[in-house]
C-alpha cells in the first residue's frame, strides 16, 4: 500500500469523534469491544463497524485470547500521519508569529 493511500486511511479514520474516543482509550491500554462499547449510545454492531474501520487503517489490531478478542492500538500510522504535518510546521508557525506581532502591534495603539 503506498504512503498516500495509507494516509488518506488515516485521516478517513480520523474524521469520526467515535473513532477517536476510542483510539484515545485504548492509548489508556488494551480493551474488548464490549467495553470500548461502553461510554457510547449505540449499538455494538455500530461499534464494530468503527473497529473494522480503524481495523483496516492500521490503527488498531484485535487479538485473540480464549473467547475474547482485545484492541490495541498500533501508533505506526499516527506517527506516519505527524511526520506528514510536521512538514507544514513551518507555515503555521510563521502564521502565528504574525499574529502575535499584530495582536502586539493593536494592544500598543490601544495603550496610548
Amino acid at each position: 500500500m503506498s504512503n498516500s493511500t495509507e494516509l488518506n486511511n488515516t485521516f478517513a479514520a480520523l474524521a469520526n469523534s467515535t473513532r477517536r474516543a476510542i483510539l484515545a482509550r485504548l492509548a489508556d491500554g488494551d480493551a474488548t469491544v464490549n467495553e470500548l462499547a461502553a461510554p457510547f449510545d449505540m449499538s455494538l454492531p455500530a461499534v464494530s463497524k468503527h473497529i473494522k474501520i480503524l481495523e483496516r487503517a492500521g490503527l488498531i489490531t484485535q487479538g485473540q485470547e480464549a473467547q475474547y478478542r482485545p484492541c490495541t492500538l498500533n501508533a505506526v500510522p499516527l506517527e506516519a500521519l505527524a511526520s506528514w504535518t510536521e512538514q507544514y510546521r513551518h507555515i503555521w508557525e510563521a502564521r502565528f508569529d504574525r499574529m502575535d506581532d499584530c495582536l502586539k502591534q493593536m494592544k500598543g495603539t490601544t495603550n496610548e
